[in-house]
């Protein structure tokens, strides 16, 4: 059983960072893929960043140049470092993992950007 926990969200101010952190239960290497996806109160769930086995990383143009994905194998966990925040980042933030036989979801972790 395949198991992704994020954690790191929280409160910040616009302008703020803050860095989000996957966990998975297995070595990410295994998966073809990594990505991060966010959701929005009352909006559908979006692309946010990828970063392949081989570490190479696509992002969402509304992220683009903010945010920054990352992997350590050792540690099997993803990282999504999130600066220059902005109110319109404020969504549930989900990892997931893509494989030859399916994809799987974390539990998601709250991000609130507000002064």
């Amino acid at each position: 059983q395949v198991q992704l926990v994020e954690s790191g969200g929280g409160l910040v101010q616009p302008g703020g960072s803050l860095r989000l952190s996957c966990a998975a239960s297995g070595s990410i290497f295994s998966y073809n893929a990594m990505l991060w996806y966010r959701q929005a109160p009352g909006k559908g769930r979006e692309f946010v960043a990828r970063i392949t086995r081989g570490s190479t990383t696509n992002y969402a143009e509304y992220v683009k140049g903010r945010f920054t994905i990352s992997r350590d194998n050792a540690k099997n966990t993803v990282y999504l470092q999130m600066n220059s925040l902005k109110p319109e980042d404020t969504a549930v933030y989900y990892c997931n993992a893509e494989s030859a036989i399916g994809t799987y979801w974390g539990q998601g972790t709250q991000v609130t950007v507000s002064s």
